[in-house]
């Protein structure tokens, strides 16, 4: 009952940061999106620029102010709880997740770190690396954007690096995209908001806005923009066991948030120019190399699904009106199921005997010679290639039973 409440509320966490993450991200682009289509030709007294459009049935009108209206509206709009409970649900996505099972999904397998500790650096981390940020940002770096961004990008894959090397490659990247959140989160908070609070205060009030604050906002803002499809890829990261579970894993996120970085600066740039409309054809051909460079030295065969014991030799021969050989009995499947039944179906069963999982995770069940044949490519990938499975490698599987499963597979996955 305990792993059954477990699902559901991480299912529950998962999904409402999922929807507020949406609406945050949403309205960040749309909002780029905004700023870049304005039509600025001739705007009215007061205005920098305008912009119609249709959607849902309806036409609108929109419209930007220099500084602000003659008069300040009383229903205010702003966007900042998106944000926030983006963040909170994420740190309670990670703790439920990773943090409650540490040395399951957090610790990597084989350390001998414990939990308590693992937990101190993982959230640690959060709030070192955002006040390492801030205070980047303050300096003279801050007044040189580019040089600015590149130093953030090495120390973000530095960091991605140094998770890499006390957790698992999935709280690695998990880790990562937290840390860019909390960043993120942590510029609404702490600058774009009071930012704006300033602006509108001073407009009340008839003075002079500060320039300096809202060049602060803009540049975090920028930020944030830049950090958006980065953070998306690492939150479809977990099904991808190629990229965190390789021991390139770090290399691997760093190339990918380059080439998210270009796709989003060829959205933020398109409208004023086609000097980065090479972007978008050098991301794809990025991916292309990412995915034969990540590539496992030894690729699976195909299963043999031909019928592997005499019976059913037979009845195939029947069928077909051929003769039937006699094959011998697999016993290498033996072995295999053996390992597979020791370290696999503790929690890939149809009943898993693990108080973890109260249904197979992912819906993959290892209880018979055919469900274990048709699942052999996902066993390749997660058990020989990345080797991210077991989870934290807590039923103990061997790299001879590792290589014996991977032999196996190498010649078509046959069963008795």
């Amino acid at each position: 009952m305990e792993a059954h409440l477990t699902e559901w509320l991480n299912l529950t966490i998962r999904w409402i940061h999922m929807i507020v993450g949406i609406a945050w991200i949403g309205a960040s682009f749309y909002f780029v999106w905004l700023e870049n289509n304005l039509n600025r030709a001739n705007p009215r007294d007061g205005l920098s620029g305008d912009l119609w459009a249709i959607h849902g049935g309806g036409i609108y009108h929109l419209e930007k102010y220099k500084l602000a209206p003659p008069q300040m509206p009383d229903n205010l709009h702003w966007f900042k709880w998106e944000a926030y409970t983006t963040w909170l649900s994420g740190v309670a996505l990670l703790m439920v997740v990773y943090y409650l099972n540490p040395s399951l999904y957090l610790i990597a397998p084989g350390s001998d770190m414990a939990p308590a500790m693992a937990i101190a650096i993982g959230f640690g981390s959060l709030i070192v690396g955002w006040f390492v940020y801030d205070l980047l940002c303050d300096s003279p770096l801050g007044k040189k954007p580019a040089l600015l961004g590149l130093v953030l990008f090495v120390l973000v894959i530095f960091a991605a690096w140094a998770y890499s090397q006390v957790f698992s490659g999935r709280a690695a990247y998990i880790h990562t995209g937290a840390l860019i959140g909390t960043i993120m989160v942590g510029n609404v908070f702490r600058i774009i908001m009071p930012a704006q609070r300033a602006l509108v205060a001073a407009i009340e009030q008839n003075r002079t806005p500060d320039p300096v604050l809202p060049a602060k906002g803009l540049l975090r803002s920028r930020h944030n923009n830049y950090f958006t499809l980065p953070v998306l890829f690492i939150m479809i990261s977990n099904h991808f066991p190629s990229t965190y579970g390789s021991q390139y894993n770090w290399l691997i996120l760093g190339g990918i948030s380059v080439l998210a970085v270009l796709v989003r600066h060829y959205f933020n740039t398109r409208h004023d120019s086609n000097r980065f409309a090479w972007a978008l054809p050098a991301a794809a051909v990025g991916m292309i190399c990412l995915a034969f460079v990540t590539a496992p030295n030894r690729q699976p065969a195909a299963p043999n699904l031909a019928p592997t014991s005499p019976e059913q030799a037979s009845r195939s021969a029947q069928q077909t009106g051929t003769a039937a050989e006699p094959e011998a009995s697999n016993s290498e499947f033996a072995k295999v199921r053996s390992v597979i039944d020791e370290r696999c179906t503790v929690c890939h069963a149809a009943q898993p005997s693990s108080p973890l999982f109260s249904a197979a995770p992912a819906g993959v069940m290892f209880d018979t010679p055919e469900q274990i044949r048709q699942q052999a490519a996902k066993i390749h990938a997660q058990a020989v290639a990345s080797q991210i499975m077991p989870l934290g490698n807590m039923t103990n599987m061997t790299q001879d039973e590792r290589d014996l499963l991977g032999a196996w597979i190498d010649k078509g996955a046959p069963i008795d």
